[in-house]
């Protein structure tokens, strides 16, 4: 224990991150050979620590059987709270559900509510984000803590520099993200003119099952597109 503590040099730093590169690279091949094959998919973030007796959990159970039901799969970050709900949601319609698992000291353990052959390990955050964005047709974002908020920026600055194709984000609750909403607005565009006035129209604020499914199908309608489960 003492020696894996102590400071390392420079070129065993040099050493571990060569051999790391493998290790990402195979999270990658791994990642994008499993989900190509899944299909269409909504991704639902939020917290770990909702609890199953809490409105949002039973809101996230709701969403994605509604998900399932319109012919999209769910995608969550494969823990418990908001993910297990996610999941639990698209087993009960019947539908796909797939877990992006991460190893973490604390919180996340995988839920039961995930396919067997869609759960899926990873040891970095950002190989897991790119799967996220990748084979996502949609972002509903639940209440959650800083995990959830980087999900969302990333895939609004992904989105904003066009760097992925523009799909439908969609925060649920009003009483949580209003304030954030209305910073964005006042703060960054009208105060500091940091954003475009168009990027306000990336976000989409809901607070029911209907109204996600309105978001995604009005979006998919008006693109042309649609869901080929």
């Amino acid at each position: 224990m003492r020696n894996e503590n102590k400071p390392k040099g420079w070129n065993e730093i040099k050493t571990n991150d060569s051999w790391a590169i493998f290790k990402i690279m195979g999270e990658f091949v791994s990642g994008f050979e499993k989900l190509s094959r899944i299909g269409p998919c909504v991704s639902i973030f939020g917290s770990a620590r909702t609890k199953p007796d809490e409105k949002y959990y039973k809101l996230s159970v709701a969403i994605a059987e509604k998900i399932v039901e319109n012919g999209y799969g769910v995608i969550t970050g494969g823990g418990p709270g908001i993910m297990e709900a996610g999941n639990k949601g698209a087993h009960l319609a019947g539908g796909t559900s797939v877990g992006l698992n991460i190893d973490l000291p604390f919180e996340q353990h995988d839920n039961p509510y995930i396919d067997g052959d869609k759960s899926i390990d990873f040891d970095y955050f950002f190989v897991r984000k790119v799967m996220f964005v990748k084979y996502s047709q949609g972002f509903v974002v639940l209440p959650g803590g800083f995990g959830t908020l980087d999900e969302l920026f990333e895939s609004i600055t992904l989105i904003q520099t066009h760097k992925i194709d523009r799909f439908p984000i969609i925060l649920v609750g009003t009483e949580y993200w209003q304030g954030l909403f209305e910073w964005i607005k006042n703060t960054l565009l009208d105060k500091f003119n940091t954003i475009s006035a168009g990027d306000i129209d990336l976000l989409h604020l809901v607070d029911t099952e209907d109204e996600v499914l309105e978001v995604l199908n009005n979006f998919y309608n008006e693109y042309e597109l649609s869901p080929n489960f």
